[in-house]
Formats: C-alpha cells, sequence, structure tokens
C-alpha cells in the first residue's frame, strides 16, 4: 500500500488507565515474562502455524527506524533443512569451544552447561532464523538505505520472543558465529545478515533449566532515575 506523504490519521489503538490498573497491568506483566526461561530440551510436537504466524505480525509491529522494518524471518520446520542448520552450527561450535573463544567467554558460560552439541536444532518443531536487511530494492530494483538496524531487528525479535512466550511456547536464542551458512539453507541473499536463530516448541517432559540462568539483576543494578531533585553536576 502507497501512503500519501506526510499523511497522518487519529490514534484509535491507545488505552488509558487509571494508576491502579496500569500498575496492576504493569505486574502482571513481569510475572508473566519473569517465567519465562531459555529452554534446551524441546519436546517434537508440531507447534500450530497459525500461533506462529500470529506471533510473527506481531513482532512485524515493532518500531524501526523510518519505519523501513528491515528484517526478515525465515520459519524451518523442515527436519532436512534442520538436519544441515545442527550439522553446520555445531561445526561452528566445536572450533568456538576449542580455541576461538576467549578463556574469559568460556568461563561466563561455565555456569549454563552448554557445549557443543545442539540436539535441540533438530529437535524442536519450528527453528526462525532472523535476518536483518542492510538496505530496502525499490519495485524499480535501486537500493535504499536502511537505519537503525541493530536496534530495529533487536527490538522486533524481543516483540516475537514475549509474543511466543505469552502464546506458550518456549525459546532459546541460539547464535553459531559466523552465522553465513544460514543464508545459503534458507535462501536469502547475502545482503542480509543472519543474527539470531531462534528455537521454538514445546519443553520437553522433566526437562531441566540452569539455575544461573534465573538469577537477574534487581532494579537498582540497571536503572537509575534522574528527577530534578537530583540537579545537574
Amino acid at each position: 500500500m502507497t501512503v500519501p506523504k506526510f499523511a497522518q490519521e487519529p490514534l484509535r489503538s491507545f488505552r488509558e488507565f487509571a494508576p491502579g490498573a496500569m500498575l496492576e497491568r504493569a505486574r502482571s506483566f513481569y510475572e508473566e515474562m519473569a517465567g519465562r526461561r531459555s529452554v534446551r530440551d524441546f519436546d517434537s510436537r508440531p507447534v500450530p502455524r497459525e500461533v506462529i504466524d500470529r506471533c510473527l505480525l506481531t513482532a512485524g509491529t515493532a518500531p524501526s527506524g523510518a519505519n523501513q522494518q528491515p528484517w526478515f524471518f525465515s520459519v524451518i520446520t523442515d527436519p532436512t533443512r534442520k538436519q544441515r542448520i545442527r550439522h553446520a552450527a555445531e561445526q561452528e561450535e566445536r572450533e568456538f569451544y576449542a580455541g576461538r573463544a576467549p578463556q574469559e567467554w568460556l568461563d561466563a558460560l561455565a555456569p549454563l552447561g552448554t557445549d557443543p552439541n545442539k540436539p535441540f536444532l533438530e529437535e524442536a518443531p519450528v527453528l526462525v532464523v532472523i535476518f536483518a536487511q542492510k538496505y530496502g530494492v525499490r519495485p524499480d530494483g535501486s537500493r535504499f538505505s536502511h537505519y537503525y538496524v541493530p536496534e530495529s531487528v533487536g527490538i522486533a525479535t524481543g516483540f516475537l520472543i514475549a509474543a511466543l512466550h505469552h502464546a506458550g511456547l518456549a525459546t532459546l536464542t541460539h547464535t553459531p558465529s559466523p552465522m553465513g551458512f544460514l543464508n545459503e539453507i534458507c535462501g536469502r541473499p547475502l545482503s542480509e545478515k543472519p543474527v539470531i536463530l531462534l528455537v521454538v516448541g514445546y519443553p520437553k517432559a522433566g526437562c531441566l533449566v540452569p539455575v544461573q540462568g534465573g538469577v537477574k539483576k534487581p532494579l537498582a543494578q540497571f536503572v537509575a532515575w534522574l528527577d530534578a531533585s537530583e540537579g545537574l553536576s
């Protein structure tokens, strides 16, 4: 749809709530999201496609630089492609753990119990590869730059993870490095950079998660309110 330049419309979807209701909604959403955990043991049960599509639509509502929406999502359920992704990802991971990663990084990962083996890439019913688009293409084939690409794709990814959790699905953000093999497997151009391989599905019965993954910083460690009373130095 082509929208005339500077066209505007009334804001129809915003809803304001009384302070008590606002707090309750904020508290309820926090409690729901605080229960989200990254899962590495997935059941192979299929997930309804319409659920994934609706969550992806939610991701597509994310704000982006100049509303250019510089993202693309490849959704993989094909066992052959999942097998290829696992093979390529484990090869990269073996090199990572065998010497490419600095010891400090390995020490940081140790409490999570990760290793080069990634069976979840085949076991989970859905893999979503998230690509960042460096530029767009007009109908005549000419290119135009995208702006704030990492920020925009990061926000959309956050929306997607929250939507999937809200729908009752577990996720894992997997980032093998480098990830160029995903362009070939997904049939995406090299101008698109794969940034996250999101594993989606139901947790396996008896699934265990690392205790360390649930330890989050308290509010005081990552928030500072700069009130007028603080003044300026």
